[in-house]
């Protein structure tokens, strides 16, 4: 069944009420954190809505479970059918578990093997998983699909009226825990249903309240949509940040946005590594990349008072910052650490070609290098008898300000360079 033959009413505040209820003992109160490093880095109280410690760790079972206790005796029969990057996933599978009601997920097939083996180990037998070579979108086209041929019940992660009440859930518990003078509430965007639900119960109960959506600079659907006054699809998006890797923001969540939101702001995905490294090794946070959206959002967008007086009409006031998820497989750290360096100007990438003689080395070593320059990648390309042949090397450097005496003593020597830039098709296939 598609979200607009399930009741095409916007969601409002006695549907998250109810909701609740339905919840309550079902998913966890999170806890609201202060994050020292945050507060004392930004001069104003930032704190951390804990949706990483939620049962599945991650806010989407709040949704998930709303939305099929709704079902009919009939439909629970019948079973549910569902698309997910994960996360949405793993609350379909602990509803199923629990209302002993079976499912199909579709699955992208950028879903971390993480989220699929916890997908698996929460739905047991009531569960089945389908991994669609593609994305997002495509592994939900098909999942509609397929529930329009079967009959079975299509449970949608964001465009459908009680998922949104569900996940406006966690704004009951905000209100009940957040100081009086909090001045915003960030939220990070996908679909939209999170920032739907957050939104409608934030604007009916405090609307003095700020409700700013977060995307990342890949997949910025609802900015997009909001600029075009329409959901539109984009032409192509990075599916990094993954939960979050959605090219259509929903009919249902655009409607809400556009009615309770004060603002949607992207962030570009090296900036997010960098904070998922800093909620790790200072918070002891482990985010996924879309748990870290809306505090690198604070740290970009809200540092100073100037910028926060622009953006919210006051300077002081806590921020809470949605963390909207943990389900993050540490194998990807290695390409956090890649793009978190890149973003920061510390990592660089050059296409070097020694010359075939002695020596060609060492002077790149003693006369190109700088005292702290550190080579963190070197892979030699020459697979013929030519007089020369390129090396990809990659380098680290102490401060983003040390790119310039590195390239300066790259001109000055004898050798050919070539920095890769990171949009380049070539640093693509070689990195």
């Amino acid at each position: 069944m598609t979200p607009q033959n399930h009741g095409e009413h916007r969601t409002q505040p006695e549907d998250i009420a109810r909701a609740a209820d339905v919840l309550d003992g079902v998913v966890r109160r999170t806890s609201l954190d202060r994050s020292e490093r945050l507060t004392d880095e930004l001069g104003t109280p930032i704190l951390l809505k804990r949706e990483d410690q939620q049962k599945c760790r991650s806010f989407k079972v709040r949704g998930a479970y709303a939305r099929m206790a709704q079902l009919s005796p009939s439909e629970k029969q019948r079973g549910v059918i569902c698309a997910s990057a994960g996360n949405h996933a793993q609350g379909v599978a602990y509803a199923c578990a629990h209302l002993e009601v079976h499912g199909t997920i579709y699955l992208p097939s950028n879903t971390p093997r993480q989220k699929r083996n916890r997908i698996a180990t929460i739905g047991g037998n009531w569960v089945e998983q389908v991994i669609v070579d593609g994305t997002f979108d495509k592994a939900n086209a098909l999942a509609q699909e397929a529930a329009r041929v079967s009959g079975r019940t299509y449970i949608h992660p964001y465009d459908d009226p009680m998922t949104i009440a569900g996940q406006g859930t966690i704004a009951v518990e905000l209100l009940e825990q957040m100081p009086p003078d909090t001045a915003a509430v960030l939220v990070p965007v996908g679909g939209g249903g999170l920032i739907a639900g957050i939104s409608t119960w934030i604007h009916a109960q405090r609307p003095d309240v700020k409700v700013i959506g977060v995307e990342p600079q890949g997949a910025p659907s609802m900015r997009a949509a909001i600029d075009a006054g329409m959901p539109v699809t984009l032409d192509t998006i990075d599916p990094f940040v993954d939960g979050t890797a959605v090219g259509t923001a929903g009919t249902l969540p655009f409607d809400a946005a556009m009615h309770y939101v004060d603002d949607i702001l992207v962030v570009p995905e090296g900036a997010v590594c960098t904070e998922m490294l800093e909620l790790y090794q200072s918070d002891g946070v482990i985010a996924e990349p879309a748990g870290a959206l809306t505090s690198t959002a604070a740290r970009m967008f809200f540092a100073t008072p100037k910028e926060r007086r622009r953006r919210l009409g006051v300077e002081t006031g806590a921020i809470i910052c949605l963390v909207s998820g943990g389900n993050n497989d540490l194998t990807r750290y290695a390409e956090v650490m890649e793009r978190s360096l890149r973003h920061e100007g510390l990592r660089h990438y050059f296409l070097v070609t020694f010359p075939q003689r002695p020596g060609a080395l060492r002077l790149f070593l003693e006369e190109v290098l700088g005292p702290n320059d550190d080579i963190v990648h070197f892979e030699y390309t020459k697979k013929n008898n030519r007089e020369s042949g390129p090396a990809l090397v990659g380098i680290d450097i102490a401060t983003k300000e040390d790119i310039d005496g590195l390239r300066r003593r790259m001109d000055d020597s004898p050798l050919h360079v070539e920095e890769l830039e990171a949009d380049s098709e070539i640093f693509r296939l070689l990195v």
